[in-house]
């Protein structure tokens, strides 16, 4: 309503002009006009970046570059859309384009760099980082710097890039999980058990760090579900995945019964749960 409200001052201003007579009338329309087509663009684009497909997002991002591949804002959108669409291949050299626009900014060399880590390109990430002045020190800059740290087997430099993110922001629940899964491919399952116990008080809906709490509990061979909110697809989900970690651990009977009600608890057909049972039990028989 007030958009429509906006439009209708704005072109009625345009009108009045043009009533009054004699100075420039078709320019002060489309004046207005375009002002009115800037608000509607602006709109598009947020709802494009935030609520839209991904891959919508990036087919009307890369047909709004192609009509004016001077706007950052463009850029910068096309960018952000692919990695949404999980394209961060095709979104680095997008942002490698960003990075040496007048108007770039840190934080866009920053977009450039997880782009490159998404894309298994971890030298390419460390040397973009490096780029940026260490003053810079943002949630999102020690973010990178602890994951950079962690693919160089830098423990303490990990452990510390990541609590000082994990400080910097009022979500810490995605790197504290990030952490723990550092913690456990370490080994230190007490650890990551802490610390993705900890992003769930953050964030009780995180899937990812339901189930990396599981692990490091089977992996400490605790056979009980976490008490944390869960739906019974999640309870099921999670049965699974302690009854794989229970086999691993050579706790064959206590995993057969697990992943028996893992399928059991699923509202509907577990298909994965029900093979990895089948396939341990015929592995028992034969």
């Amino acid at each position: 309503m007030r958009h429509s409200i906006l439009v209708t001052l704005c072109l009625g201003s345009a009108l009045f002009v043009s009533a009054c007579g004699g100075r420039s009338d078709e320019a002060e329309v489309e004046r207005a006009l375009k002002e009115v087509n800037v608000i509607d663009e602006s709109n598009l684009s947020d709802i494009m970046l935030t609520v839209a497909d991904p891959n919508e997002a990036v087919a009307y991002f890369r047909k709004s570059v192609a009509a004016d591949p001077s706007r950052i804002d463009l850029q910068r959108g096309l960018a952000t859309s692919l990695i949404r669409a999980k394209k961060p291949a095709q979104a680095a050299p997008v942002w490698a384009k960003i990075a040496e626009m007048p108007e770039a900014t840190h934080d866009d060399r920053m977009g450039l760099a997880d782009a490159l880590l998404r894309a298994g390109d971890w030298d390419g990430a460390e040397e973009q980082l490096n780029k940026i002045p260490p003053n810079v020190e943002t949630y999102r800059r020690f973010r990178l710097e602890a994951m950079i740290a962690d693919g160089n087997k830098q423990w303490q430099k990990a452990d510390s890039f990541y609590q000082t993110a994990a400080g910097l922001t009022t979500k810490p629940a995605g790197v504290l999980n990030n952490w723990g899964y550092s913690k456990l491919t370490r080994g230190d399952y007490a650890g990551a058990e802490k610390l993705f116990a900890d992003a769930l008080t953050h964030d009780s809906g995180l899937f990812t760090a339901k189930n990396n709490l599981t692990l490091a509990r089977g992996a400490q061979r605790k056979y009980e579900l976490p008490v944390v909110p869960m739906t019974q697809i999640e309870r099921a989900q999670l049965l699974h995945t302690l009854g794989l970690a229970a086999v691993k651990q050579g706790d064959v009977t206590t995993g057969r019964g697990l992943l028996t009600e893992a399928v059991d608890t699923h509202p509907q057909h577990f298909d994965v749960a029900a093979r990895a049972l089948a396939a341990l039990e015929s592995n028992v028989a034969n």
